[in-house]
């Protein structure tokens, strides 16, 4: 199991290789100013998208991250 710190770690890692670092210090800033509810966020995550879409994109992620 992953320790807090390694999974911070990680987690900004993620931000700033995919934001970059002005994009991931905004994107805490606006996460902070407001009263966010991760439950609610990630139930709308995809909301547009069918189960097939879903599975797809799973499937597509772990091909790329050799989890496959």
């Amino acid at each position: 199991m992953k320790t807090d710190a390694l999974i911070k770690s990680e987690g900004m890692d993620a931000l700033f290789d995919k934001l970059g670092l002005v994009d991931a210090e905004r994107f805490i800033a606006l996460i902070s100013k407001e009263n966010f509810d991760y439950t609610n966020w990630q139930k709308n995550m995809y909301a547009n998208l069918s189960v097939e879409e879903i599975g797809k994109k799973a499937y597509d992620y772990c091909r790329e991250h050799d989890k496959v």
